[in-house]
């Protein structure tokens, strides 16, 4: 039976607040039965677990959601400006520099997303469940098994972009100084994927108890190292060698290992929530199968996004380097929204996930609404002023006029609808926590869908390249409305009918198996 056909637990409402919750102490350990598979319905929720768990289940939605989530959008604040402060210093190497970046970003971010988003989703989403249902030998068997698919998933990405990135970015556009630009970057960087893949594994572990603070201390702290060292290795400066555009990627490498280092420091330590061990260790496949079915579907999803901007760059390859150039800053812009959603995200997981595995259908519910008005709010925002401003954001990077009259097309066109791009990702993070992605990954094939269609009847009737990004904002809308409409409907609990509220979703469920 799976945690979501558990019906929600006499006298544990979703009402039930605990406003002086307080997040687990330091070497505070909860009690509790462990090696099943099914949620611990217990009449107290609170009764036997840790402070930080109950904190998940208990305290008021909203005032929760933000208090995890402000050091998790500062942890990934700090994580995309790696990104920004790389291509702030290799805008100065010039446009083919800076247009060779635009073309391996998609590639960079698809592994990015993959790990931290998809199956590291999917990795924090199975260790909420199993705290959430009180099994704790799991939780911590879960880690290394974690580790286990980080590294195939490593291996993989290396293998495929070292084999075949010449051909990837040639098919995108690149050509001459870009082309030769992007291989150099890209070989360092995927030469190193099992850096990215181990940080971001860890990181998803320990947000996956309910501590989104560690994650950001190490992130912020690595940030502040990759601040000095990024110019030291692309411009050299006494006896360092000027590296080019490969010193940022070997820049970038030094901060995913120190921050590795660091994270494992504190998981193995006595303040941790969890307890891995490499003592006597079993590997099951029902674990690996726990963080797979999420993390793969995820990963599809996760797949279609990257497909859209990387299909998107190709088209736009038709109208020269700085179009490509001006296109990839401006939608940095968009990949800088996944990261601060993301940082309501993780919170939702964690929630979202515990409580199903506790039984809590409605306070899931209720947690998803609530963070997915947060996150349209906040991306809605930074559309706006971008589509007003684009060139006080363009212009950080380079001052090429062509570029800047390009990436300005996309962002004026694309800006006013990313409130749609944050509800659809904040509600796919929820599903994520609930182990239910098959909604969300439609309404991102919904989106590629009609990214590259509409890209493409754009180029073939002539339309010019602001018609192209006409139809990257109408699949932002695509994907927004597609997963309320889904989640609304009951996805998470069986077929999808008409849009209901909360209460009457609920109702119109049939009674749960216990």
């Amino acid at each position: 039976m799976n945690s979501m056909d558990i019906a929600k637990t006499p006298g544990v409402g979703s009402s039930s607040q605990v406003g002086a919750a307080e997040p687990a102490l330091p070497g505070r350990r909860r009690s509790a039965p462990s090696g099943g598979s099914e949620p611990h319905a217990v009449g107290s929720v609170g009764a036997g677990l840790d402070p930080r768990t109950r904190l998940l289940l208990e305290a008021p939605i909203a005032p929760t959601l933000l208090r995890l989530a402000a050091p998790n959008v500062l942890v990934m604040l700090a994580q995309a400006s790696v990104g920004l402060i790389e291509t702030y210093f290799v805008g100065k190497l010039g446009t083919d520099a800076l247009a060779g970046m635009a073309l391996v970003f998609p590639v960079v971010m698809l592994m990015q997303m993959t790990s931290a988003g998809a199956m590291g989703g999917g990795i924090a989403s199975a260790i909420a469940r199993a705290l959430g249902a009180r099994r704790s030998a799991d939780a911590d068997a879960l880690v290394l098994h974690s580790m286990v698919i980080a590294g195939v998933f490593a291996l993989l990405f290396m293998a495929a972009v070292l084999g075949g990135g010449r051909w990837l970015y040639a098919e995108m556009g690149g050509t001459g100084g870009a082309l030769i630009a992007a291989l150099t970057y890209s070989n360092w960087v995927f030469a190193g994927a099992l850096l990215i893949w181990v940080f971001n594994t860890l990181s998803a572990v320990i947000r996956g108890t309910g501590n989104m603070a560690v994650p950001a201390v190490v992130t912020v702290a690595g940030t502040l190292v990759l601040v000095p060292l990024s110019p030291l290795l692309i411009f050299g400066w006494g006896p360092v060698p000027a590296l080019g555009i490969a010193g940022g990627a070997v820049a970038l490498l030094v901060f995913y290992l120190l921050g590795s280092v660091a994270l494992a420091i504190y998981l193995w330590s006595p303040r941790s929530l969890l307890r891995p061990s490499f003592a006597h260790i079993r590997f099951r496949w029902s674990l690996f199968k726990d963080i797979l079915r999420v993390g793969l579907v995820g990963t599809v999803s996760t797949l279609a996004t990257n497909l859209a901007i990387g299909v998107t760059t190709a088209l736009v390859g038709g109208f020269g380097t700085a179009a490509i150039a001006g296109y990839g800053t401006a939608s940095r812009l968009e990949y800088l929204l996944v990261p601060l959603v993301f940082g309501f995200g993780a919170p939702l997981v964690a929630m979202v996930g515990t409580c199903m595995g506790a039984g809590q259908r409605e306070r899931a519910l209720q947690a998803t609404w609530i963070g997915a008005a947060m996150a349209f709010a906040m991306t809605e925002t930074i559309g706006l002023w971008a589509a007003f401003f684009p060139e006080v954001w363009l212009s950080l990077f380079n001052s090429d006029t062509a570029m800047l009259e390009a990436g300005s097309q996309y962002l004026r066109a694309v800006g006013p609808l990313y409130g749609f791009f944050g509800l659809g990702l904040a509600l796919y993070f929820a599903s994520q926590g609930a182990g239910r992605l098959m909604w969300p990954v439609i309404g991102n094939i919904a989106r590629l869908a009609v990214a590259v269609t509409g890209g493409w009847l754009a180029l073939r009737w002539g339309a010019g390249l602001t018609a192209v990004f006409v139809a990257q904002g109408v699949a932002l809308v695509v994907y927004g409305v597609v997963n309320a409409w889904a989640i609304s409907g009951g996805a998470w609990f069986g077929s999808v009918g008409w849009p209901r509220s909360t209460a009457g979703l609920l109702k119109s469920m049939p009674p749960a198996r216990v």
